[in-house]
């Protein structure tokens, strides 16, 4: 079916009587469904609707900004969640450990690994690292060849290992999702992770963000720009984004560096979509959807033009 809002009103009729046991699927687009089979069934928790709902087996797009979401729609002690990492491409990695947050990398999918340090990804002369060569804690872009036929393709995501023997890793961004236009080089895992801190100190939940920069004039200094869409909001935005500054300032010396006293970048500019902006994005670019991301960090301002120009019209 190509039309998700009908999609979702399918599969919420269809599987609300069913044993359901565990979920599969992409943290958003999960949660848009659980959320409406409540809305149908007029429950507040899903272990009422699927008493023996035990896991949920997410990828595709970071699990931080939803895990609160998931927590209160299903309160259930038995209730597992574990990360894969796997596309049209291979599958590449599996959570082995329900109290660690990295991933086992599969090496006998009939993959072979390669991999850029992020810092050489648009150089002339890419040189790459076989697994015995990368270092923990650092940011590559995948290369993967396949029996499948792929050859040394870039798959666009970025990982950071946590471990040699076995191989771990986190994944930590896309390899054109990142803000480095003051030379800040900002990246996915480090918005994640600073909203997550700014949620948690101020009862937030996100429904979905993008950020974007700010260019500099000859009477305005370069800043970030975040676009989002509350679930619940901040009673107090300005705190909100005094902690995603300081996080992200301790998170990422970089942008650290270019925030002191405001030298190169000024204080981060929030603004609170409308409900609905993003999802109606989405809809305008014929992403509505199954695998279809919202794009977090971009290094221009098209997202962000868009997004603003609903906005305004809803």
């Amino acid at each position: 079916m190509d039309e998700w809002d009908t999609k979702i009103e399918k599969m919420a009729n269809a599987s609300i009587n069913e044993n359901v046991t565990y979920i599969a699927g992409v943290p958003s687009w999960t949660l848009v469904l659980l959320k409406r089979i409540l809305e149908i069934t007029k429950k507040d928790n899903l272990a009422d609707v699927w008493p023996n709902l035990e896991l949920f087996v997410h990828g595709g797009v970071s699990f931080l900004p939803y895990r609160e979401q998931f927590a209160k729609i299903i309160i259930s002690d038995k209730m597992n969640y574990l990360e894969t990492y796997n596309a049209s491409e291979g599958f590449f990695g599996i959570q082995d450990d329900l109290f660690k947050d990295d991933m086992l990398l599969m090496l006998d999918y009939g993959i072979y690994y390669e991999f850029i340090p992020l810092e050489n990804i648009n150089d002339n002369n890419i040189k790459t690292l076989s697994l015995d060569e990368i270092d923990l804690n650092k940011n590559y872009a995948i290369v993967i060849t396949t029996n499948g036929g792929l050859w040394r393709y870039i798959i666009g995501d970025t990982v950071s290992f946590t471990s040699r023997y076995p191989f771990k890793f986190k994944i930590t961004g896309r390899t054109k999702c990142f803000i480095n236009t003051f030379g800040e080089e900002l990246i996915i895992d480090n918005a994640e992770k600073a909203i997550k801190t700014a949620c948690d100190k101020t009862d937030a939940l996100i429904h979905e963000y993008t950020a974007g920069p700010i260019y500099m004039t000859d009477n305005r200094k370069g800043g970030h720009e975040w676009l989002f869409e509350f679930e619940k909001q901040p009673d107090n935005i300005d705190f909100f984004n005094e902690i995603l500054d300081n996080a992200l300032k301790s998170l990422n010396s970089d942008y650290e560096a270019k925030r002191y006293k405001n030298m190169t970048l000024d204080t981060p500019k929030i603004i609170i979509l409308k409900k609905g902006v993003f999802h109606q994005w989405l809809k305008e670019k014929g992403k509505l959807g199954g695998q279809n991301k919202v794009p977090r960090l971009a290094n221009d301002r098209n997202y962000i033009e868009e997004l603003l120009r609903i906005n305004n019209k809803l």
